[in-house]
């Protein structure tokens, strides 16, 4: 991970403010209603649904707020429907960024992608155009002053049960696992009573790019800033070595 923890962008996202947090609480809500519609309302046959209820739980979402959506949708089996579509591009500095978005309105959802990266003076290129620069993987984060054990200890669980490598950082340890032994290590990490700060299935770039020019980090912002605004944007995945705290 080129010593650019990701950790560093949650801690960031976690103390953003309540519009923010009002935006993530509206995706994972739509991450509940897809995943229950798709595979059902409990979490112990639905892995899907395990999985954003870890989120939730992770992003300090409240039980009953995730108890009333997963109930709300599967209670409501003719409700809207919301569709994935994943977008990807280069911004400023040839920056590889990857868009994935879940929405009940696909033209508005493409109008709002397309002016990010024209604002910021990016270009939309065609479905694989960036994407074989990223691996998909999981990603398990733990916060070090959450966790009491060693690193040995840690690898001996992670590696136990399937995980690809671990990576301390300064301030975290970070669990690389294939995509398919993301769930039994994940479980393993659960089961051995391990919080992690973000458990979840994602895509690291092969390669960094550092930006320095002036211009170039003015329209990453704006490109990143503008996708951030969106809720029907669930996830951006890009390979600049900036964390948007500067």
């Amino acid at each position: 991970m080129s010593g650019h923890s990701k950790f560093a962008n949650i801690k960031h996202k976690k103390e953003a403010n309540d519009a923010a947090k009002g935006k993530i609480f509206t995706i994972i809500g739509r991450e509940i209603a897809v995943a229950v519609k798709e595979g059902g309302p409990d979490p112990s046959n639905n892995f899907k649904l395990a999985q954003v209820i870890q989120k939730a739980k992770s992003n300090n979402m409240p039980n009953d707020t995730i108890e009333r959506g997963i109930k709300k949708a599967a209670g409501d089996v003719d409700g809207v429907n919301y569709q994935h579509n994943t977008y990807e591009g280069y911004g400023p500095a040839g920056v590889a960024i990857i868009v994935e978005t879940l929405t009940d309105n696909p033209n508005r959802t493409a109008a709002d992608v397309r002016a990010a990266f024209s604002k910021g003076s990016g270009n939309l290129g065609t479905p694989g155009s960036v994407s074989f620069m990223f691996d998909d993987k999981g990603q398990i984060v733990i916060d070090k002053e959450e966790y009491d054990g060693t690193l040995d200890d840690l690898m001996m669980i992670a590696l136990d049960a399937g995980a690809e490598d671990i990576q301390e950082e300064e301030d975290s340890f970070v669990i690389l696992t294939a995509p398919e032994d993301f769930p039994a290590v994940n479980q393993a990490i659960q089961d051995a009573g391990i919080a992690s700060v973000s458990a979840e299935v994602t895509k690291l770039p092969q390669n960094y790019v550092d930006v320095t020019d002036p211009a170039a980090l003015k329209g990453l912002r704006i490109i990143l800033g503008k996708l951030d605004e969106s809720d029907d944007v669930q996830n951006v995945y890009h390979n600049w070595t900036g964390d948007d705290e500067d």
